[in-house]
């Protein structure tokens, strides 16, 4: 069930200030307080709805499952503007108002909402565990397993060049959403998965190749169900993520952070690489005895942690 709390007199990391932000959110299993709580942060078109009818994490969440809601308290909360509330008032105006750790921000001033105090885990792929990052740097006493999954603690050049594609298509596009998830895809996907799942089969009836197919298909899917203005809001959002900005190093920023962190990779993931997360395990290890880096072996490159629940779970079972 949707509920909502009430974030008032915000001012954002660009000194914008907003006198009132509804946050949405979902919990599931046990009520809050009444167990070990997991905060669960949504990908770019996600939402709180982890799972359950239409969970989009039920591989990994639910009743038996590797986080179990019959043992812990699932929250998740709805990034601001992203439409799953279903009100146009709510979404917002100006895509570039909030980075990845405004949200982060907003999420901790939901949490005190809430009276909570402790997490044990926040886990989050994509843009989501770069939320995470950013809510450990923000909070570094918050949370007892911080799982950042199929991400990193910064936009890279590389994150940055293709969140600026996809700005452009959703600026200029006569079909933004559409269009622009089409390259989306690309980017989530890879060469050997393409391969693997097409094979360069042909759809006679529709007179074209099974991938134009299957990506049109994902570009229909996605503009009936996500508005212009989330999709803006939500690719700025993931360009703008960077623990250390204002704040120093990152062996300073990372280093203050209490947390047991779980670094968790895809070895054929195009969008955020696994060298990256190479490269930040090799730092931590210099000033944290509590981290790990943990690969997912799949070629279905980023989406892979949408898809490879088998494995996820074995990697997190030490956790949960």
């Amino acid at each position: 069930m949707l509920q909502k709390v009430q974030i008032s007199n915000y001012t954002t990391t660009k000194g914008q200030k907003i006198d009132q932000i509804p946050l949405f959110f979902e919990v599931f299993g046990n009520s809050l307080q009444d167990a070990p709580i997991v905060l669960v942060n949504h990908a770019l078109t996600g939402n709180s709805s982890v799972c359950g009818p239409n969970g989009w994490w039920n591989g990994l969440i639910g009743k038996g499952k590797c986080i179990d809601t019959d043992r812990y308290t699932v929250l998740s909360f709805n990034i601001p503007g992203n439409g799953y509330d279903g009100e146009e008032s709510n979404l917002i105006s100006d895509y570039t108002f909030f980075t990845a750790r405004d949200i982060a921000a907003i999420f901790a001033k939901g949490l005190e909402l809430l009276n909570i105090k402790k997490l044990h885990a926040a886990i989050g792929g994509s843009v989501g565990g770069g939320i995470a990052w950013e809510l450990a740097a923000l909070k570094p006493n918050l949370i007892d397993h911080l799982i950042p999954v199929a991400t990193d603690w910064k936009s890279t050049d590389w994150l940055k060049a293709n969140c600026l594609v996809q700005e452009q298509i959703l600026l200029n596009s006569e079909n933004p959403v559409h269009d622009a998830r089409l390259h989306a895809m690309l980017i989530y996907r890879s060469p050997e998965s393409f391969k693997q799942k097409f094979n360069r089969s042909y759809n006679d009836e529709k007179e074209m190749y099974n991938v134009e197919s299957w990506l049109f298909h994902h570009g229909k899917k996605l503009d009936e169900r996500f508005t212009l203005s989330a999709y803006k809001e939500l690719n700025h959002i993931l360009a703008n993520i960077d623990i250390t900005a204002g704040r120093g190093s990152f062996i300073e920023v990372a280093g203050s952070i209490r947390s047991n962190i779980h670094i968790i990779s895809v070895n054929s993931d195009g969008f955020f690489t696994v060298v990256e997360d190479e490269i930040t395990f090799k730092k931590l290890k210099e000033v944290k005895h509590n981290v790990s880096h943990h690969l997912i072996n799949s070629v279905h490159g980023h989406d892979a942690f949408l898809i490879e629940f088998d494995q996820l779970s074995e990697l997190l079972q030490d956790v949960f």
